[in-house]
């Protein structure tokens, strides 16, 4: 959770936002990778999820005005918004087909839910500050979801040395996710 400075600068940086709209994007760059996880944990879906990050992102400068702090995070009101968003994707995707390949609304609760995505954040955010080589390697075999061979043939090395770079980040990566919860 926020820390009562960084819930005032929230605060300001969403009042500043509700004065010029331009400085939204510092809101989009700050609650993106959240929204977009929230909304992959919902959907299921690549695809559905950055439409309903897209959406929500829409949504919410197109509501801005009409949004007033009461002491929770920011992310809580886009989750808000993604989720409906996301409802509705699912509503109108079964309307238009009866092939409806997403799955079924998950059981957890919001809070579950806020959990898992502040927990694939700081993964998210471990994962941005790997050696390049390493984070090449972990963004194309797990966000891409490429094979060792396609990610050997894309980087110009052997596939011994891409399992070697992703043995290393992996090692790191359990390394500082062990260290925050120390």
């Amino acid at each position: 959770m926020l820390s009562v400075t960084e819930l005032a600068a929230e605060r300001r940086l969403i009042q500043a936002s509700q004065r010029d709209p331009r400085r939204f994007g510092q809101l989009y760059e700050r609650y993106f990778d959240r929204v977009h996880a929230f909304a992959l944990a919902r959907t299921g879906n690549r695809t559905a999820a950055e439409d309903v990050t897209a959406d929500t992102f829409r949504q919410a400068f197109q509501h801005l005005s009409n949004f007033q702090w009461r002491g929770v995070p920011f992310s809580a009101w886009l989750f808000r918004i993604a989720a409906n968003t996301a409802t509705d994707l699912r509503q109108k995707s079964a309307r238009e087909t009866a092939l409806n390949d997403m799955p079924d609304e998950p059981s957890n609760s919001w809070e579950e839910a806020f959990l898992e995505v502040e927990e694939r954040v700081r993964v998210f955010e471990h994962v941005k500050r790997l050696p390049r080589d390493q984070l090449q390697v972990i963004v194309l075999r797990f966000g891409q979801e490429r094979t060792i061979r396609e990610i050997a043939q894309a980087m110009g090395r052997s596939e011994g040395a891409v399992k070697q770079l992703q043995f290393r980040a992996l090692h790191r990566l359990r390394e500082w996710i062990g260290e925050s919860y120390e």
